[in-house]
């Protein structure tokens, strides 16, 4: 990987330069996208994403959104401390650190800040994972065997071995393709020291998924899944 910064007005980009992307505003505009007739989807979450493609690659472009009670007082904007401590700027860092240790991770291509006074908004692109689904998607379609929710502990385990505390684990921030698996979304993750943080991680992972099967009796989760994912992660 080769990060590159470039501005353009108030439009901060970091790129990696060994992709073929053009470092642009436009990069980052969904409409843009789908003007051209590439964009492929859009999802909902905290975040808005698109999923884009230039015939060659695919991408997923995330815009910062703020979560809970602050989102709905100040959508998407975020209190200018400098660049470097931009949530895009720490996330784009963070994920290419640990794609270059060979985490499984997406591939980082560009992050974008675009700094108002003393605020800023931003936004990140990745690359898409090929034929991936969220944990969520897929124990809402069917129940998981035992033996992947232990690989799904052992890939976690994989992460807190050397320090990854992730924010935000929960079944939409583990991606499954094929007998591969994914963590995703490092916003406002860092790498720490062994202690407390990593039972947390697992109990906010807990959370998630039992929060899924509350809202519909049709997720395929149990007691006996949660045990298989800890035997799993005791034993990597």
């Amino acid at each position: 990987m080769r990060p590159i910064q470039t501005q353009s007005g108030k439009n901060h980009i970091l790129y990696d330069a060994e992709l073929p992307i053009h470092a642009e505003p436009a990069l980052f505009e969904p409409a843009a996208w789908r003007r051209r007739g590439q964009l492929l989807g859009t999802a909902r979450g905290r975040g808005e994403t698109a999923f884009v493609g230039d015939g060659t690659h695919e991408y997923v472009l995330r815009h910062y959104r703020r979560g809970g009670l602050p989102g709905r007082l100040v959508r998407d904007s975020y209190l200018w401390t400098g660049l470097e401590r931009t949530r895009a700027w720490r996330e784009w860092y963070l994920t290419a650190e640990l794609y270059q240790r060979g985490l499984p991770v997406p591939r980082p291509v560009a992050a974008r800040v675009e700094r108002e006074g003393l605020f800023y908004r931003a936004d990140l692109m990745t690359l898409r994972i090929p034929q991936a689904r969220s944990l969520a998607q897929a124990v809402a379609a069917a129940a998981l065997p035992a033996d992947r929710w232990q690989a799904i502990g052992a890939c976690i385990r994989r992460f807190h071995e050397v320090g990854v505390h992730h924010a935000d684990l929960n079944a939409h921030n583990i991606l499954l393709a094929g007998d591969d698996i994914y963590l995703i979304d490092f916003d406002r993750g860092r790498l720490r020291s062994p202690g407390t943080w990593e039972q947390g991680n697992l109990a906010r992972l807990l959370r998630s998924l039992r929060k899924l099967y509350n809202e519909s009796l049709d997720i395929a989760f149990s007691d006996a899944d949660w045990q298989a994912l800890l035997a799993g992660y005791g034993a990597s």
